[in-house]
């Protein structure tokens, strides 16, 4: 008898997202801050619909992909992030079997500069339609807990001198939905 086995666990990471006023003074602290750098990447989210969280394929400079399911909520503040990354060999193949199963939700395209600051994932996005972010995601796990990656946000908001008011709550893809005089900036 054939016992499926238990789904797994997701990742976490504490985000936090906000609307740049100045992208070249993002810039310039995240090379100070950066413990190191994966360079700038073209991504392409297409968002799927679904029953709870949020489903996307994201493409990577046309050639590696991913399928992300991740679920939080919509507040401004720091929040906790749960998430599944799975690797993806056939995207082209996968984004039709879902496009047919699920609909497509929203495609959501960027241009995303790529910083580590020890456990902290960096990005400074350019997103088509919506303008220029800071996404900060403190991942837990081992000796860092939600608290410590609570802090280490916030110590980097601070460095990136974002304020509550820029804060984003949303995601890029739910922006995009919004009728352009409500996006915001």
């Amino acid at each position: 008898m054939h016992v499926p086995s238990s789904p797994p666990l997701p990742s976490r990471n504490i985000e936090l997202k906000a609307r740049l006023r100045d992208l070249d003074a993002a810039q310039d602290v995240a090379r100070r801050v950066a413990t190191a750098s994966r360079g700038t990447l073209q991504q392409t989210d297409t968002y799927f619909r679904c029953a709870e969280g949020r489903l996307k394929l994201r493409e990577i400079d046309g050639s590696e992909a991913q399928l992300i399911w991740y679920r939080r909520s919509d507040s401004t503040a720091p929040r906790a992030s749960d998430y599944l990354l799975v690797p993806v060999t056939d995207a082209a193949g996968l984004k039709q079997a879902l496009s047919g199963a699920l609909g497509v939700h929203v495609v959501v395209a960027k241009q995303r500069e790529v910083y580590l600051h020890h456990n902290v994932r960096i990005h400074l996005d350019r997103v088509t339609s919506l303008g220029n972010f800071l996404e900060l995601e403190a991942v837990v796990g081992g000796d860092v807990n939600d608290a410590a990656a609570h802090q280490q946000i916030g110590r980097l908001a601070a460095d990136f001198l974002v304020s509550p008011s820029d804060w984003i709550g949303t995601s890029y893809s739910d922006l995009l939905l919004l009728p352009p005089d409500q996006r915001g900036d």
